[in-house]
């Protein structure tokens, strides 16, 4: 019988998670990239602004 050890299963499965994490986050990145060019922004500092300055307006017209 060719049983694998229970440590190396778990090796595995930490690996197979790691990589899902890595896809995950590849995804969310790759979403961000797309939105961020949507917008017209390039920087962190650009949405921070754009952020800040949609919530001057909103409090404005309340």
């Amino acid at each position: 019988m060719n049983r694998q050890d229970p440590k190396d299963r778990l090796e595995d499965d930490d690996e197979e998670m790691e990589e899902y994490d890595d896809m995950e986050l590849l995804e969310r990145l790759e979403s961000l990239q797309e939105d961020m060019e949507d917008l017209g922004v390039t920087t962190l500092a650009e949405v921070i602004q754009r952020i800040k300055d949609l919530h001057r307006k909103l409090d404005e017209q309340a």
